[in-house]
């Protein structure tokens, strides 16, 4: 990751310095809360995807900065607003905002985000980047609620797992590598591909988020162990471990995922690592990554195009 910062690193310094600058606010909290969830050591994933496609067609504007800017905040109100239905205590191994300043605060600042970006979106004087960034937010709103009805529900499918994955997570990845190739002018056949590049990449990389939580301890990852099944979201490595097990074992997650229990996370754990759900899961995950790589074989190479591929392998390799 440090490598393929390097490729970018004027551009993401241009990125991080209009983020400050479009955080201001006459409103003392909002300024607070908004630069602790900004400057909380977050991956900075999707404007990264974002310049490296502008990158790699040659760009040679500036909207690029706007626009990858534009992506985190959109990222950022998401979080805000994730932490408060979630009631979680740690992001990125530091207090949450909604712990610190309440539910009320984080919700209301994510709403600021959410507004300033459209309010930046504006500059762009493009109804395509409109078009593809308004859609890619009511998708995200709708996974947002899709997960919400799955919170203790241990019947759902591996395909309505995916579905929502895709709209909560993968969709502003695909938004990403769709607004690189849109800024470069690029026919319709490419802005698709690297849609796609994106789409996979996020589903890759929210699946194995997704293992970390029953695989990493809570310094690698950031937050508490379990957190997931604390909150009842029933992730495809419990849901798979519920269907390889034996009836008693597959009875205790059930239970666990119906109420949100930790008192058995230890037994858990045993019967998610003895029924293969880590592995078939990380499978998955690289499934995706592969699928994102292929996507990119219509295209020349560049530096930033191979970075591009090691950015599919590092989401599934990661260990935070």
């Amino acid at each position: 990751m440090d490598a393929l910062r390097g490729l970018i690193s004027e551009d993401m310094g241009r990125v991080d310095a209009l983020i400050q600058k479009s955080l201001q606010s006459d409103v003392v909290l909002i300024n607070q809360v908004g630069h602790h969830i900004v400057n909380s050591g977050g991956k900075r994933l999707r404007p990264v995807l974002l310049l490296l496609v502008a990158r790699h067609f040659a760009y040679s504007g500036s909207q690029h900065i706007n626009l990858a800017a534009i992506i985190e905040f959109i990222h950022t109100a998401t979080l805000l607003h994730d932490d408060v239905v979630d009631a979680s205590l740690l992001r990125r191994g530091v207090e949450t905002a909604n712990q610190r300043w309440g539910n009320e605060a984080s919700v209301l600042v994510g709403d600021f985000l959410y507004s300033r970006a459209f309010q930046m979106m504006v500059d762009t004087n493009s109804m395509h980047v409109m078009d593809v960034l308004s859609k890619a937010t009511n998708a995200i709103a709708e996974g947002e609620v899709q997960q919400l009805l799955n919170i203790h529900d241990p019947e759902i499918t591996e395909i309505n797992y995916i579905d929502v994955i895709q709209n909560k997570t993968a969709k502003l990845f695909e938004a990403a590598g769709r607004l690189g190739a849109i800024l470069c002018e690029r026919k319709l056949e490419d802005e698709q591909a690297m849609a796609k590049y994106g789409m996979h990449l996020g589903t890759a990389f929210q699946l194995i988020d997704d293992v970390l939580d029953y695989n990493a301890t809570n310094s690698m990852l950031g937050k508490n162990i379990g957190d997931d099944l604390a909150e009842g979201k029933p992730t495809l490595p419990l849901l798979y471990a519920m269907w390889n097990s034996e009836k008693k074992e597959a009875s205790i997650i059930r239970e666990a995922i119906i109420n949100g229990d930790l008192e058995n996370i230890a037994l858990v754990q045993q019967i998610i690592n003895k029924t293969g759900a880590i592995e078939y899961t990380t499978k998955l995950a690289q499934k995706e990554a592969d699928l994102a790589i292929q996507s990119l074989d219509r295209f020349s190479d560049t530096e930033y195009l191979d970075a591009m591929v090691k950015l599919a392998g590092f989401s599934v390799a990661r260990k935070f």
